[in-house]
């Protein structure tokens, strides 16, 4: 289902809860709504959509993966990036890393290990920022 972004600062600087199995729906939910605003959004957080538990959705060179409890366990290359958000107006300058190695679990609640590089590191940094209460 397409949900509303939230846009409450208070709310948003949140941490928040780890997700379990319950908290699979939000994923679809995640889904439907980055569909929705798929012209001017490539990641949410399930804050973003009202739901304060640690889980994220970003486009990978055009495929949505979901990552529940996503933790960046090593991070190198850092510069300054500037970024934009739905739940925020304008943009605002980002620490940033070119790489980073994260620890997640998928949708069947195995626990995986990944790296990524560049401009999708860059969203996953933002949208695991949102599940720690960091607003760029």
């Amino acid at each position: 289902m397409i949900k509303p972004i939230m846009k409450d600062p208070i709310f948003l600087a949140q941490k928040s809860a780890p997700a379990t199995m319950l908290d699979l729906p939000v994923a679809q939910d995640l889904r439907d709504t980055l569909e929705a605003h798929c012209g001017g959004c490539v990641g949410m957080a399930a804050n973003m959509i009202g739901v304060s538990k640690r889980i994220i959705i970003f486009d990978d060179n055009g495929t949505a993966v979901v990552m529940f409890n996503p933790e960046i366990v090593k991070c190198s290359g850092p510069y300054e990036a500037e970024e934009g958000c739905l739940s925020l107006s304008g943009t605002r300058k980002a620490r940033r890393f070119r790489s980073i190695k994260v620890q997640y679990q998928n949708e069947r609640f195995e626990t995986r290990l990944k790296t990524y590089t560049g401009w999708t590191a860059q969203i996953i940094q933002h949208e695991i920022d949102h599940c720690c209460g960091i607003l760029i």
